[in-house]
């Protein structure tokens, strides 16, 4: 009796390992330990905009309207729960990836009123939030990569035969993935050009009234 018992589950074991079963826990577990370097960089990322702020505040405080946009943009991503269940949730997913894509503008446009002010532009601890934040984003885009093309051979194995078979009888469904359509442009930091920041004049000289 304790022999059949053995053969049955050894049966067993391979029935579940030939249809994906495995395969599919395998996938799962990559899929959340590369969502938990995805959320660790956003996290990363929101940690540095205080300071940020801050910074620029100091040279552009009438600057009200953008400082706010980056600030409530940070407030909303903040206000979410990145947990793996957000992996299940299409909507909940596509709202949470809406909100990073609004902090990421917002951002963008922060950086880009330094252009109009030297002063900003050349101090030291502004240059070192902007290295600290270019790094953070590129550090964003390779984990959100990762993400991706770990969710890509999660979907096709429960999509596929005799995978989805197995996906149906345990519960297993396709998860939601970032959107290919402007990725580039959500991932990519501003270019700000510090090259010139030192020699950059301070005001514009005077008309001569001619």
């Amino acid at each position: 009796m304790r022999s059949w018992k053995i053969i049955v589950l050894l049966a067993l074991a391979f029935c579940l390992h030939g249809c994906g079963y495995n395969t599919m826990q395998v996938q799962d577990e990559q899929i959340k330990a590369s969502w938990s370097e995805v959320v660790n960089q956003y996290q990363r990322r929101a940690d540095l905009i205080p300071n940020l702020v801050g910074t620029v505040k100091a040279y552009a405080a009438h600057e009200k309207e953008v400082l706010t946009q980056v600030t409530e943009a940070r407030a909303r991503v903040g206000s979410m729960q990145a947990t793996p269940a957000l992996l299940n949730d299409a909507a909940a997913f596509e709202k949470f990836q809406r909100a990073q894509g609004e902090l990421s503008g917002a951002l963008s446009r922060l950086l880009a009123i330094s252009e109009n002010y030297p002063q900003l532009k050349a101090d030291t601890g502004f240059r070192d939030l902007q290295a600290q934040l270019e790094g953070t984003e590129n550090r964003i885009t390779v984990a959100r990569n990762r993400y991706i093309k770990s969710v890509a051979e999660y979907n096709v194995t429960v999509r596929s035969f005799p995978g989805n078979l197995t996906a149906m009888a345990f519960g297993y469904t396709v998860k939601p993935n970032f959107a290919a359509e402007n990725e580039r442009a959500i991932a990519t930091p501003p270019k700000v050009d510090f090259g010139t920041a030192a020699s950059a004049p301070q005001s514009a000289a005077p008309a001569s009234g001619k």
